[in-house]
């Protein structure tokens, strides 16, 4: 299997500086998919420089709104055109199911329509009063220069257009960073980028781990922002790499989320049908590894035992295989380490005595799981208290924890109780408890008798080690601009403030 030229500088597709080539592995039977660059930290410095030129020389920071709107709906027109490919591409990748992959896929097409729009749609800066009619005082917004943008493996092509859009739409340039694991989909939409118009050396792209490549980005001089999604110790590791520079900084780092049932949820068979229905979308799409994964079920306990007891039989019942085809509801985990953590994850749990209610262990091979597949089967662990390691930490798995409250106010300690605060959901047919707690529970995203759903005109981040700053909405592009004050004497006149 040759290898693909998946660096791309100044325009211009290449291989790595050194050689180097990683083998991309099919999470569903662990064969190769792929060949690519395996970059380093001189094309991390290469790019950098591609990038630096094209802003400081280039036509892409001054060029007008509407034209850098242009190329990003020309992108979202050329996405649409490719979405089966893409969408097979990120399955094979990725391990999620082809219809998971086929809506990442128009989620990326939405944001790059909703970014090219609100650019549009702005006025020319803020006019500030002055209190006088000699003065013109004005806030203007202008791009942060070159952005180094570095993405996870779960959503390879869906995190890639939260960061790529906006920092285009604000007129930056960029070097891309996929994750080691996940890179074909981010090459796909570079090569789109590149089709739709966009200039040389705006748009650059460099495959290889973290360590070598993620790390020089986050500490270049000459990179001006970096903007992380991943895990909290290698976004602690990109913050502390970039504070020498001073540089801009934007993290995702997960969550641990919240799913808080009350029991009058599950008053009617409909509502109990809907709540058990969401807990298992909360917990196990793309296999549960999701920063938004509603993986603590905090149910009412009157209620604990029915639902537990519908939500372990159902979870018994998803069906596993390879994304690709039909009939599948869970794909593979991404990698093997994955499934080995899976299993730590499931041990520790019974060992600290939490009831083992479905899953727990590897999927055997049958007719949908091919052999050498890294599959874990949905679990649902009952009985699970705070203090348990799978309680506090960030699983990224098909596990799914059983907590209790007896009382509101127990519920919304228990749903904070964690270092975490990127999203959670309230299920109740009490709005105004639904609202109260919502008001109440510290993560960027509630949910109201829903879970998973995200608008690209909405903000998207989190509280505590959920990371800093946001993505999407309004406040997804203003990470991507410095804000300059224009202040304009009309009628300049000596000041005398000094005699001489």
């Amino acid at each position: 299997m040759s290898a693909i030229e998946s660096i791309h500088l100044s325009g211009q597709w290449r291989t790595a500086a050194d050689g180097g080539t990683r083998e991309i592995l099919d999470p569903a039977d662990a064969s190769p998919l792929a060949v690519v660059a395996e970059g380093g930290s001189a094309d991390a410095d290469a790019a950098v420089a591609a990038a630096r030129d094209a802003f400081d020389s280039g036509d892409w920071p001054g060029t007008p709104v509407a034209d850098r709107a242009a190329v990003l709906r020309r992108t979202a027109e050329l996405l649409r055109r490719d979405r089966e490919e893409i969408a097979r591409t990120e399955s094979l990748d990725t391990g999620k199911t082809l219809a998971e992959a086929r809506i990442d896929v128009d989620d990326v097409t939405a944001a790059f329509r909703w970014f090219a729009d609100l650019v549009v749609n702005e006025g020319g800066g803020r006019v500030v009063d002055a209190g006088s009619p000699d003065v013109h005082s004005v806030v203007v917004y202008e791009p942060v220069g070159v952005c180094a943008l570095i993405t996870p493996w779960n959503y390879p092509l869906l995190q890639a257009s939260w960061k790529v859009a906006p920092a285009l739409a604000a007129g930056n340039t960029f070097v891309l960073k996929p994750s080691e694991l996940t890179p074909l989909s981010t090459i796909h939409l570079i090569r789109l980028l590149t089709e739709a118009g966009l200039p040389p050396g705006v748009a650059n792209l460099v495959t290889g781990a973290g360590a070598a490549v993620g790390a020089r980005l986050a500490e270049h001089p000459d990179v001006d922002l970096v903007s992380f999604t991943g895990g909290v110790v290698s976004g602690t590791a990109v913050a502390a790499a970039a504070a020498p520079t001073v540089k801009k900084v934007a993290l995702e780092l997960g969550g641990k989320n919240p799913n808080v049932v009350f029991a009058d949820a599950c008053a009617t068979d409909e509502g109990f049908d809907t709540a058990v229905d969401q807990a298992l979308n909360a917990a196990f799409i793309h296999s549960g590894q999701v920063c938004s994964a509603g993986s603590r079920l905090i149910i009412e306990e009157s209620v604990r035992e029915r639902f537990v007891t519908e939500l372990a039989a159902r979870a018994d019942r998803i069906r596993l295989g390879r994304g690709t085809e039909p009939g599948v509801e869970c794909g593979a985990l991404v990698s093997a380490r994955q499934l080995e953590r899976t299993e730590e994850y499931v041990a520790s749990a019974l060992a600290e005595g939490a009831v083992l209610r479905c899953g727990g262990e590897r999927a055997k091979p049958d007719a949908l799981i091919p052999e050498n597949g890294w599959f874990h089967r949905p679990t649902v662990l009952d009985r699970c208290r705070r203090e348990m390691r799978v309680i506090r930490e960030e699983l990224f798995a098909p596990i799914l924890t059983v907590e209790t409250f007896r009382t509101e106010r127990e519920a919304v300690e228990l749903a904070n109780d964690t270092e975490y605060g990127l999203a959670g959901a309230v299920f109740s047919a009490d709005t105004a408890r639904a609202r109260r707690v919502a008001g109440r529970l510290r993560h960027g995203t509630v949910w109201i008798n829903d879970y998973h759903p995200y608008l690209p005109q909405a903000e998207w981040g989190g509280f505590g080690r959920s990371g800093i700053g946001r993505e999407l909405g309004p406040s997804g592009l203003a990470e991507y601009r410095e804000t300059k004050h224009v202040y304009e004497n009309l009628r300049p006149a000596p000041v005398r403030w000094f005699a001489g």
